[in-house]
């Protein structure tokens, strides 16, 4: 019975140990496995970090570009109000109103401004301001020769002449909008134009335009982009 007993024991003993040699076996290889899968080896994030460059390259003249539109889009939308204002106020409170543009030559803004025609200087403010958007970096043109007069061609040299006026119930009664450029029959009409520059500092504009149109002597007014601002 004892020897029995001993047997039984030593049996025992015997599948313990074969078991704790299983086990660090498993342990052993799960750890290798493990060290095998962790992380990148150098080529391999070397190969990574190239291929990312690459990607940037190829996209951020574009991602510029689309920002570009976004924020001339913005700015002409400040045009249009500035338009739309001066001749709302001069519905309402039957007085000629103005809208003058010039670009600030201190600070390179372009600048818009809303007045009584007849209360003396206007006060500016930046184009896009209230949207945030600075307006240093875009070109402001226009094709007026004189006050609700147009020319043949859009200049990026604003000077004080560069306003258009609305009489007392909003319209241009003594507007000239310009000779017909074949093929078209229509007159170009008051253009104010925003382009984003041929290259930074450039004072010539890319084919990147928007522009506000005064079409008629009602005040009708229209948006336009690229070459149909000129």
């Amino acid at each position: 019975m004892e020897k029995l007993s001993l047997n039984l024991l030593n049996s025992i003993h015997r599948n313990g140990r074969s078991q704790q040699r299983c086990l660090v076996k498993r342990l052993s290889y799960g750890c290798r496995y493990a060290q095998q899968d962790a992380g990148f080896t150098l080529l391999e994030l070397i190969v990574v970090m190239v291929m990312i460059g690459i990607l940037a390259a190829i996209a951020a003249p574009g991602w510029l570009a689309f920002v570009n539109r976004q924020k001339v889009n913005k700015v002409n939308d400040a045009v249009l109000a500035a338009l739309q204002e001066a001749q709302r106020e001069a519905k309402n409170k039957k007085l000629s109103y103005t809208v003058s543009f010039q670009k600030n030559t201190t600070t390179q803004n372009a600048e818009v401004a809303v007045y009584n025609t007849n209360a003396g200087s206007p006060t500016w403010k930046p184009l896009g301001a209230d949207v945030g958007i600075s307006s240093d970096k875009f070109l402001l043109g226009a094709n007026l020769t004189s006050q609700n007069t147009a020319g043949s061609s859009v200049s990026y040299t604003l000077s004080a002449s560069t306003k258009i006026t609305f009489d007392y119930m909003g319209t241009l009664p003594n507007a000239s909008f310009g000779t017909p450029v074949a093929p078209s029959t229509e007159p170009p009409g008051l253009k104010i134009v925003v382009a984003v520059p041929s290259s930074p500092n450039s004072t010539s504009p890319s084919s990147v335009k928007r522009c506000v149109i005064v079409k008629t002597l009602l005040g009708s007014m229209l948006t336009a982009k690229d070459d149909k601002c000129g």
